[in-house]
């Protein structure tokens, strides 16, 4: 390909658009991302307070 025949991203035809956006994503190498678990050890976001501030003693 010369410098001649330059096209720009948003003028290439929709295959040649899928070729390069396929080959900058990035591969899993086997893994599942739908089967992963995340990790519990990490602090977990809660809605509730945890300390709530209307308690009567």
């Amino acid at each position: 390909m010369n410098m001649s025949d330059f096209v720009p991203y948003d003028k290439m035809s929709k295959k040649e658009k899928k070729k390069i956006d396929n080959a900058k994503r990035r591969d899993w190498n086997g893994l599942d991302p739908a089967t992963r678990v995340a990790d519990t050890s990490k602090k977990k976001y809660r809605r509730k307070p945890k300390h709530p501030e209307d308690m009567d003693y």
